[in-house]
């Protein structure tokens, strides 16, 4: 049985590498709090960036912290698709870059309220199964639609074959079905916001001390929330 301690309680921020599950770096916390731990939204493996994890008392915060917004930082192949939208999937089709012009096309499609597939390698229940379990095993199944807002999307270098962006979305966009809509696939992934809580004061999970957890009470007055139940 997973520890159930409510002390100490408090919000985590941490700095997940490349490589591990974001359960993998929940259950590496939990076990040097020896608290109940939960987190506001995991990263994919190959991804790396800011994890709220919640120690203790503070699990119950997880309803007001999932639904913020986020800001990305993403190098996207635009010469390949793969099965998965990042490196880890296989190649499914490849093809010339776009030209600069195009590119701008594609991205001005992608800002603002968007609609674009969920990921077939995604933790989403297809038919009562996790859909990333039904692609290893090779079953191809429609992914559902999921709608987001896409509030800024920069290019911050282009190299003709790669582009690389800073994104302000909401909650529940898939930066992979972004790069896949643009025709390629995320090489590198990183979550540099979560809210108003920034990847530059967070901590390296084998750096984590109970001491750097937030207060509830300063977590809930950054978000805006001074009452009332989570929505």
């Amino acid at each position: 049985m997973p520890p159930r301690a409510l002390e100490p309680a408090g919000v985590a921020l941490v700095d997940k590498p490349s490589g591990p599950s974001s359960f993998a770096v929940v259950a590496q916390i939990r076990r040097s709090t020896g608290a109940r731990t939960g987190h506001a939204g995991t990263l994919d493996p190959f991804a790396s960036g800011l994890l709220l994890l919640l120690s203790g008392r503070a699990t119950k915060l997880a309803p007001w912290l999932v639904g913020l917004d986020k800001r990305y930082a993403t190098e996207i192949d635009l010469t390949s698709r793969t099965s998965t939208g990042d490196p880890e999937g296989e190649v499914v089709g490849r093809q010339d870059p776009p030209a600069e012009d195009e590119l701008a096309e594609r991205l001005e499609r992608l800002r603002g309220e968007i609609e674009l597939p969920i990921p077939a390698a995604s933790a989403v229940k297809i038919g009562g199964e996790r859909a990333y379990r039904l692609a290893r095993r090779g079953v191809e199944v429609e992914m559902p639609l999921r709608r987001s807002t896409v509030h800024a999307l920069d290019v911050i270098a282009y190299t003709g074959e790669r582009v690389k962006l800073d994104l302000h979305v909401s909650s529940g966009t898939y930066v992979r079905s972004l790069a896949d809509a643009l025709g390629g696939h995320c090489v590198t992934l990183r979550r540099t916001e979560v809210g108003p809580f920034r990847v530059e004061d967070a901590v390296a999970p084998e750096a984590f001390v109970a001491e750097r957890l937030l207060p509830e009470a300063e977590v809930l007055e950054r978000i805006g929330v001074t009452g009332g139940k989570p929505g």
